[in-house]
């Protein structure tokens, strides 16, 4: 039966994808990828697959949502093996749902491969955690950039507030005074500190330690994973935290 795989690649780095993931990406007869992924990775491809790059970044996609899909359906319908990469993990703030959802509609076998996501791994990548015994026991990643076309907001920030003890932001580099502002007037402090963990596992990644009060998206580089709360206040705490040497990114 043709089949297309949605694969979860991971937030950057070429050794933290799974064995099962690379597997598929070396067998399949098309690779269709995202902006994000690990750069060395096409080049695991077969010589012969066709690849082709549906990247997506604010204000500009190279190909829309149902242009992907419609060329899944395709490609699978010709009898290939597809192999939709997908940074991260497809699930989480991506289209792997939706892709899966039309695919299955349309009598296509469609498997998914889970992948590392940023919420989690860019964190640790600086030694911030998320969940700490005596600081924190509860987790909310929620998205900074929501659709436009969906016709109401799902996250309420000032709701939010308080409600969990850490909270990591996806997306929301352009919103972060906006976002910080609406966590403050739910009953956050304005010194409630926060993490900004810019392009993780990548050239160039770097970490800065702020407040809400201070917080400012627009200085740093996509992507950005803000985590909030007193967790981040541990993690700055370390003596070596914000000096620790970073492996390089394709040593691991």
């Amino acid at each position: 039966m043709c089949s297309v795989y949605i694969v979860g690649v991971g937030p950057g780095d070429l050794g933290l994808i799974t064995v099962k993931a690379l597997s598929i990406i070396k067998e399949a007869d098309v690779v269709v990828y995202d902006r994000l992924i690990p750069p060395d990775l096409l080049g695991l491809t077969r010589p012969d697959a066709e690849l082709v790059f549906a990247g997506k970044e604010l204000g500009h996609h190279v190909m829309e949502q149902a242009e992907i899909n419609e060329l899944l359906l395709k490609r699978a319908r010709e009898g290939k093996m597809v192999a939709r990469l997908h940074g991260g993990d497809p699930f989480l703030f991506g289209r792997g749902f939706e892709e899966c959802l039309e695919l299955l509609r349309n009598g296509i076998k469609c498997t998914v491969i889970p992948g590392i996501t940023s919420a989690i791994a860019a964190p640790e990548r600086f030694l911030v955690p998320l969940v700490v015994r005596g600081i924190a026991s509860s987790v909310a990643i929620v998205t900074g950039t929501e659709d436009p076309n969906k016709g109401k907001r799902f996250v309420n920030f000032k709701e939010l507030a308080g409600k969990v003890d850490t909270i990591v932001v996806l997306m929301g580099r352009h919103r972060i005074k906006e976002i910080a502002e609406e966590l403050v007037a739910g009953g956050l402090s304005p010194a409630t500190p926060v993490a900004a963990i810019s392009k993780a596992f990548m050239d160039g990644e770097k970490i800065v330690f702020t407040t809400l009060r201070d917080v400012n998206g627009d200085e740093l580089e996509s992507p950005v994973v803000f985590v909030i709360g007193n967790v981040v206040q541990a993690a700055a705490s370390l003596s070596n935290v914000g000096k620790q040497s970073i492996p390089n990114r394709k040593d691991g």
